[in-house]
């Protein structure tokens, strides 16, 4: 692809496996904390009462502690398990403190990498709370890919307001005619770059039908980029 020379990844679901690394976390805290539940069925409650309050919390219908609460509670409640309102809340701490001890990454992330490195400035756009997202990349050596590191709390909105692609682009020192983002969430990055008339590969992690849409560049997997880029 012409004239490109700065690549925005997100992380989480793209080059972080959120998914995985959240499981395991799980795992670790509701032992920790003694809760006797089976924690595959707490997870397969979890996960699309998370993505939902995280819908919410990027459209700002919902606060991060409230985020961090609820998504916890509504699973117990779905469950029918009773915890307190106390327990809820050290594991919403618990769980940011010990998200970052998992790193495993998407396949072939750093293969991708260390390919793209020796061609392109790299950087990171993430929706997501400050002091984690930079444990991740720290905690998963993914930090030193990148030149610059944009993360939504840091400036105060969300993928995919333009703004924080804005203040990306400001902050690498890029162009957006030589800019393109990748990412797994087609409203938050896909939708948010090309707004700005930003270059955009959507990486299809959750195997949904995006890719009828028309003018989309579309990978299955990150090696795809390779032969993009």
């Amino acid at each position: 692809m012409q004239k490109i020379k700065n690549i925005f990844f997100d992380l989480d679901h793209t080059l972080w496996d959120f998914d995985k690394n959240s499981d395991l976390t799980f795992f670790k805290i509701l032992q920790k904390n003694n809760i006797k539940i089976d924690v595959n069925k707490f997870l397969f409650e979890y996960h699309p009462i998370n993505r939902k309050y995280w819908d919410m919390y990027r459209e700002n219908r919902v606060s991060k502690s409230d985020l961090r609460f609820f998504r916890l509670s509504d699973t117990f409640n779905k469950l029918n398990y009773k915890v307190d309102d106390d327990i809820i809340n050290k594991l919403a701490i618990d769980y940011i403190e010990h998200l970052s001890d998992f790193n495993n990454l998407i396949p072939d992330t750093f293969l991708v990498l260390e390919e793209l490195k020796l061609k392109y400035n790299m950087h990171i756009i993430t929706n997501g709370f400050k002091e984690v997202q930079r444990r991740k990349l720290e905690k998963s050596k993914l930090i030193h890919y990148f030149k610059t590191v944009t993360i939504s709390e840091d400036v105060g909105v969300k993928k995919p307001d333009k703004l924080i692609f804005e203040h990306a682009i400001f902050s690498a020192k890029a162009k957006i005619e030589n800019s393109i983002m990748i990412g797994d969430n087609y409203h938050a990055d896909i939708l948010g770059a090309s707004a700005l008339g930003m270059r955009a590969i959507y990486f299809n992690f959750h195997k949904t039908d995006e890719q009828r849409r028309e003018n989309v560049i579309v990978i299955e997997n990150l090696k795809e980029i390779l032969q993009i880029l």
